[in-house]
């Protein structure tokens, strides 16, 4: 195998057009066609990750945090950012970062946070807009069927928990063929009427070039009359952060000893705990400040999260408790998600989870 069958599978899992714009996922060090022989997961590049990868015969980095976040001047070993990447250049090691991008679809990092909480009924807790494309083409009326599984089978028509969602309606389609066409119904030179049907489909921006070329590979006409409308509602399967119900309401005191149990933190920092019981929980792994309003209009009982600034925590308003986890401790579980993912593919191929604790934060 080399790094593209790895980024192909990652890619699938959380596309990189889902990254923020701030961000800098995607391979940042190696070539896509070099053979992995192993890989090894972190959470963070470092020195320490680097060199276990060399002492484990690992040359594919994949890490949730970018090594490279903002553009670099100069790659010496003056920063630890720069002495990474030599050493990784120096043993061919490949570094992959998934990081906004992984955070934002529903089966990623909240998901797993949402796992080892226990929370049930989840959605996403402010979806993202325009992250869809309409589809709109026409078919003779015989061949509905042929198309609509076509573009099924490219990955259009999923809404929701649903598949195989479309709209059609019969009509009236008109053309005339000059000589140089082929026409597949009618006659060069004749204005011809044809019973045709109107099909709808939507789908993710993402697969835009794989619906249409299955819509083209299928289609019986030689021109093909098809729109792509850009859809501002919102993807309810991408954006931010998670919300989810405790199967069983919690005390709210012993809710957040768990919290701090589960996510082995060193402290967690917290509003006043203006609710006696949990039942509704929001998370978001990582910086999740700007999503305190969604998690209040959603009627969350607390909102778990981290890199909450001092002014913030006002935010709350008393309406709801604000728990930050810290960073590192609310990621943390992301390695396992990297695993899961490359490890369903069934391949049998040496995949590793780092050791090294790359937490930059200690408590006394």
């Amino acid at each position: 195998m080399v790094v593209q069958d790895f980024i192909s599978i990652l890619e699938k899992e959380a596309p990189l057009s889902y990254q923020e714009s701030y961000d800098n996922a995607g391979l940042l060090v190696g070539n896509k066609t070099d053979s992995v022989s192993k890989v090894l997961i972190t959470l963070d590049v470092t020195e320490a990750v680097v060199q276990e990868a060399i002492e484990c015969g690992a040359n594919l980095i994949i890490s949730h945090h970018p090594l490279i976040f903002k553009p670099l001047r100069k790659i010496n070993n003056d920063t630890e950012t720069g002495r990474c990447i030599s050493l990784a250049l120096k043993h061919e090691i490949a570094i992959y970062a998934c990081h906004t991008n992984i955070d934002s679809v529903i089966t990623g990092v909240n998901a797993r946070i949402c796992d080892k909480i226990g929370l049930k009924n989840r959605k996403i807790l402010s979806p993202r807009a325009n992250c869809l494309t309409k589809l709109v083409t026409f078919v003779p009326k015989n061949y509905l069927g042929t198309m609509q599984n076509a573009l099924f089978e490219a990955g259009a028509g999923c809404i929701g928990n649903y598949d195989k969602c479309s709209f059609y309606t019969d009509g009236t389609g008109t053309y005339r063929a000059n000589e140089q066409a082929n026409p597949f119904i009618g006659e060069k030179g004749e204005f011809h009427h044809e019973n045709e049907t109107r099909i709808e489909v939507v789908f993710p921006n993402e697969i835009t070039d794989k619906v249409v070329a299955n819509l083209l590979q299928n289609h019986p006409y030689e021109e093909v009359a098809y729109d792509l409308f850009p859809i501002k509602n919102t993807f309810s399967l991408v954006g931010d952060g998670m919300i989810g119900e405790l199967e069983e309401s919690e005390d709210a005191k012993k809710f957040l000893e768990k919290i701090k149990n589960t996510f082995h933190c060193g402290c967690i920092r917290h509003t006043a705990i203006v609710k006696d019981k949990i039942k509704k929980v929001a998370v978001c792994g990582g910086s999740g400040s700007f999503l305190i309003q969604d998690a209040i209009r959603a009627g969350a009982d607390i909102f778990i999260t981290a890199d909450v600034k001092y002014h913030d925590f006002f935010n709350a308003e008393k309406s709801i408790i604000l728990a930050d986890i810290g960073h590192y401790e609310s990621e943390q579980f992301t390695k396992e998600l990297f695993y899961d993912v490359l490890i369903k593919k069934n391949y049998n191929f040496a995949i590793q989870i780092s050791k090294v604790n790359t937490n930059p934060i200690n408590y006394l």
